[in-house]
């Protein structure tokens, strides 16, 4: 298993968290969709915190949307995620590059730029739960430490890493730490005292460390224990059928005007830039079914 997730409790219950290693799936992801350095850092970042939130859901048919929308060149963050850590995800702007920042590394703050994130969660209710915040530093992990506070109320520590050269992603990954109700003040100082300082995700991850190993060195006196681990990856769920779908729902009279057109349809899928192509016949055809 190279890319995975693991869920894990400690204190007693009263802390979970989730750390991650997501180095394949977001060298897929700027792959398919020929994405910048900072774009790939941005992306895969994004990517990964949906994977670990991903496990949060509690329903097996139950999915996850981040949206991220800032005033930064990089335009915005489209990323989802069903509950068994397949995701997907997409950049307005693939090719953003900026000088690097004062301390050498790639802006992404800058990219990002200010703005909003919404979390959707669809759990097969009438409505999904929208949740939302203002970005506070465009840096993901950062504004979804402050999401996680504002609109869920649940005291969070979010860490997010994607380390890369010029042959690609060297490494990817990250961890979410959770208080949750009846933690003890000892448990949050010893939390508060080993994250200060401590080693970025993306080159613990690239010096060897697991994700076990890095909730260990988190949660050391805690008694940790790893309740589940799944594998990740770069997976999108489109298919002709959705296409389809998607084309019908454009209404009988623009249906007509690209038959009238005579050229048929190509649709693209923006979260994995598959493309599909629907013939002249085909649109006349979807025409009469659905009129």
């Amino acid at each position: 298993m190279k890319d995975y997730i693991i869920r894990a409790t400690a204190a007693e219950g009263t802390v979970r968290a989730f750390a991650a290693v997501t180095t394949e799936l977001v060298n897929k992801a700027s792959a398919i969709h020929g994405l910048s350095p900072i774009a790939t850092a941005a992306l895969g970042r994004t990517l990964t915190a949906a994977g670990m939130m991903s496990k949060m859901l509690k329903g097996e048919k139950d999915k996850l949307t981040i949206q991220i929308k800032g005033d930064g060149p990089l335009g915005g963050i489209v990323v989802a995620a069903d509950s068994m850590a397949n995701v997907r995800g997409y950049v307005h702007n693939p090719d953003v590059d900026l000088p690097l920042n004062e301390r050498g590394k790639l802006d992404i703050r800058t990219a990002v730029g200010y703005g909003y994130i919404n979390v959707i969660k669809d759990m097969g209710l009438r409505e999904p739960y929208i949740g939302f915040a203002d970005l506070v530093s465009g840096e993901i992990a950062d504004d979804l430490t402050y999401y996680f506070a504002t609109s869920e109320q649940v005291p969070s520590t979010v860490a997010l890493g994607v380390l890369v050269d010029k042959d690609g992603v060297t490494s990817a990954g990250g961890f979410i730490i959770q208080l949750m109700p009846g933690a003890e003040e000892e448990t949050v100082e010893k939390l508060e005292k080993r994250l200060i300082g401590f080693p970025s995700i993306s080159k613990l991850l690239a010096d060897g460390a697991t994700p076990e190993q890095i909730l260990d060195m988190l949660l050391e006196d805690m008694n940790p224990r790893v309740i589940e681990k799944i594998p990740t990856s770069f997976t999108c769920n489109c298919s002709h059928d959705r296409m389809e779908r998607n084309l019908i729902s454009i209404g009988r009279n623009d249906l007509l005007e690209i038959l009238e057109d005579g050229k048929g349809a190509e649709l693209q899928c923006h979260f994995c830039n598959k493309m599909y192509n629907f013939s002249h016949e085909d649109i006349e055809k979807l025409i009469k079914e659905n009129t």
